[in-house]
């Protein structure tokens, strides 16, 4: 696959409820499985290229109605995460993986240094600036939440995990959440956690300004339709509001 010198107007990050008003800014990193028609579908099928491996279905439309219900602003990526993970730094292995899951990923093996870099200057880096800049403009009352959907089988082990709540060194939110969440089989940093370098974004851009985040992931098969998104929408944007006013009420206190 060859390289290119700049990104594409139709696969730049993407902003939805650009005026939402909450401190909340949503981040969508594997919003689409969108390819840019010079990588060629990296070699794969139709069949793959609609899967996981390629996006989180389901986590876009659950995303963007969470956006509507808490005022917030969204910011997605608009490229397969094959193309490039923008939830994982530069030089990680799986930011442009040749494997996913028990998929050969042939555009992307043995990529040299040189592609490697024009995909990180392209798709990675407008992504990681623009999320940046979005949180400096706002401050530090800023909470910054990302919305994932993972597969409920894993190289054939089942899940029965339905929604994790996911986080890093800073567990405010998390914590908050947890303590509320009813309604499904809700489990801590599962079905991963920042051991497996889920976290990038949280730890890139949360961490360092002292601001509360947490990471969701939600079960692919609870967001098959339109309808399920606008329920489990409704259902998250109610636990972070009412974790974030529970962690208010303990600092009033």
């Amino acid at each position: 696959m060859s390289a290119f010198n700049s990104i594409q107007s139709d696969f730049a990050p993407g902003v939805a409820n650009p005026g939402g008003q909450s401190p909340v800014l949503l981040v969508c990193e594997h919003a689409s499985n969108a390819m840019p028609p010079s990588f060629g579908g990296l070699g794969l099928g139709a069949e793959a290229l609609s899967s996981h491996i390629a996006w989180d279905p389901g986590a876009l439309d659950t995303s963007t109605r969470m956006a509507g219900l808490l005022k917030s602003a969204l910011i997605h990526s608009r490229v397969s995460r094959l193309i490039y993970d923008c939830n994982r730094p530069p030089g990680a292995p799986d930011a442009m993986p040749p494997k996913s899951e028990a998929t050969v990923v042939p555009g992307n093996t043995d990529l040299s240094h040189a592609e490697q870099a024009a995909r990180t200057e392209a798709y990675y880096r407008p992504f990681e600036a623009l999320l940046s800049d979005t949180l400096d403009q706002r401050g530090r009352t800023a909470v910054l939440v990302t919305i994932h959907s993972f597969t409920p089988v894993y190289h054939g082990v089942p899940r029965e995990v339905e929604i994790g709540i996911l986080h890093d060194t800073d567990t405010r939110l998390a914590d908050a959440m947890l303590d509320i969440a009813t309604g499904y089989r809700v489990e801590r940093n599962a079905p991963y956690g920042p051991e497996h370098g889920v976290t990038h974004t949280l730890r890139r851009h949360a961490l360092p300004r002292g601001l509360l985040n947490v990471m969701i992931e939600v079960r692919n098969d609870l967001l098959t339709s339109p309808q399920e998104c606008a329920g489990m929408a409704e259902t998250l944007a109610g636990w972070v509001t009412k974790g974030l006013d529970g962690l208010a009420g303990r600092e009033a206190t």
